[in-house]
């Protein structure tokens, strides 16, 4: 029932959707005749898209999530690599039968150049399809066509193919894995993300190192307007809001014990 609804909730809270939303509102509001609440909802839909668009909004949410988990010096050993779904585009590849990598394609380079280092270490990918509506491939059924050809031998992989969520990849990936004490596992994935990912799995038993990649921001961009292209700014700002509303919601659920996790506990 939780992937579920956080699926739903997630598809309206979306920028771009809840503009949509208040603006078929707004259109209803003013056929029927209520044309208070058509100028209302025309305009929060107005300051949505335009703060998600034109100023520095989302950077400057998605920063801090960034910052929590600085890159620590690479350990002198590692038994494995954990990288989570999300490097592909898995309907165009369930389609092509390719490996084209999406905008969080850092995690699956980053993990190619770890095995590369490392060439003793395990290597597990995890996730599965985790849309509602579309036909996808999980990155564990593409993974293999990409890692295979940049020298990551098949032994080596340990697929885990049934997450649809980041608790789903901690809980999944331990049961798989079983690490022992005094083993080092890194952990892959965007840095935004790292903060949940991080905490769900120290709550599964799971203790990893922390290798955030695919970061959104320099830290720099401060308040202000038109400080990135407004395709990327929307994207952010719907990162943003996504991670922060996760991180609550697996708080209040339980599933992690501090809303905003932090090295160390």
């Amino acid at each position: 029932m939780f992937f579920y609804l956080s699926k739903v909730f997630g598809f309206f809270i979306q920028p771009l959707n809840l503009t949509i939303f208040l603006l078929l509102a707004g259109l209803i509001a003013g056929m029927i005749g209520r044309r208070r609440l058509a100028v209302t909802g025309s305009v929060l839909a107005f300051l949505i898209l335009a703060l998600s668009a034109w100023t520095s909004l989302g950077a400057m949410m998605l920063n801090p999530l960034e910052e929590r988990f600085p890159r620590p010096p690479l350990p002198q050993k590692v038994d494995g690599i954990i990288v989570l779904g999300g490097s592909f585009e898995g309907a165009i590849n369930l389609v092509r039968g390719g490996y084209e990598l999406s905008s969080s394609g850092d995690r699956m380079v980053e993990t190619a150049i770890l095995a590369r280092r490392f060439p003793q270490a395990k290597v597990v990918v995890s996730g599965g399809s985790a849309s509602l509506f579309v036909d996808r491939e999980g990155d564990a059924d593409t993974a293999p066509r990409l890692l295979g050809p940049l020298g990551v031998s098949a032994d080596r992989l340990i697929l885990e193919d049934k997450s649809r969520n980041t608790y789903e990849n901690a809980v999944f990936s331990r049961k798989l894995v079983e690490p022992k004490p005094g083993e080092t596992w890194l952990l892959v994935t965007s840095a935004f993300h790292m903060p949940r990912a991080k905490a769900l799995f120290d709550k599964a038993g799971f203790p990893v190192v922390t290798w955030p990649v695919d970061y959104r921001t320099s830290g720099k961009e401060g308040v202000g307007l038109f400080r990135d292209n407004a395709a990327d700014s929307v994207e952010n700002t719907t990162i943003a809001i996504r991670e922060w509303i996760g991180l609550f919601a697996y708080w209040l659920s339980g599933r992690i014990d501090r809303p905003f996790p932090a090295p160390g506990g």
